[in-house]
């Protein structure tokens, strides 16, 4: 089973990090990337363009139900959730998280839940710590966790506090995020059986 759903968190100082590794994807890539971008309600994101453009990628807000597709960029549209369920996407106005809709760690979250060892979950540049919880949800699950480099980051918060609370696997800087991230894609992880969810484990 091949590492197949990769999830990334931003915030302030993550978009042209986010452009680099658009740029370094391959076309043929065999995974499905998820982004969360704290970005206000109600303010136009052109995120989607600006990643396309970027790479060979197509990358696009999705609508709820719409099925998971490889080689897809999915970004979470400004004051929605974007939560990644078995085989198809949510988009969900629930609860701000850290302060945040879309928050990263709705996105993280879900991703481990659902897909497990699958998962490789990536903290970009940003303030404050959301991120770290959702990272750690991924390395319970048996994901994989990747950093930013806090001395590479214009806001180190966020991966400062993803190293603090998470096993971390991997810490690179920007210029070496695309070509980690596909190439831990091609890595195989083992197949991946749903956990069962208690009370204290809710995707939502």
């Amino acid at each position: 089973m091949k590492r197949d759903i990769i999830v990334i968190g931003a915030s302030a100082g993550g978009i042209p990090v986010l452009e680099q590794i658009s740029a370094a994807l391959p076309a043929d890539l065999q995974a499905s990337v998820f982004v969360t971008v704290h970005v206000p309600a109600g303010r136009r994101s052109e995120l989607p363009a600006i990643i396309s453009h970027r790479g060979r990628l197509r990358a696009l807000h999705p609508v709820s139900g719409q099925p998971i597709v490889p080689g897809e960029i999915y970004i979470a549209p400004p004051d929605q959730h974007l939560l990644i369920e078995a085989g198809h996407i949510e988009l969900w106005r629930g609860p701000k998280e850290n302060r945040h809709r879309p928050a990263i760690n709705v996105t993280f979250r879900s991703a481990a839940i659902n897909y497990g060892e699958r998962v490789i979950g990536a903290v970009l540049s940003g303030v404050m710590d959301d991120g770290a919880t959702g990272l750690w949800w991924i390395k319970r699950h048996g994901g994989l966790a990747v950093v930013q480099d806090p001395r590479d980051a214009e806001f180190p918060d966020m991966p400062c506090a993803a190293l603090e609370h998470v096993a971390v696997d991997y810490v690179v800087g920007a210029p070496q995020l695309g070509p980690l991230l596909g190439a831990l894609s091609r890595e195989p992880g083992r197949a991946y059986e749903r956990m069962p969810v208690d009370g204290n484990e809710e995707a939502h």
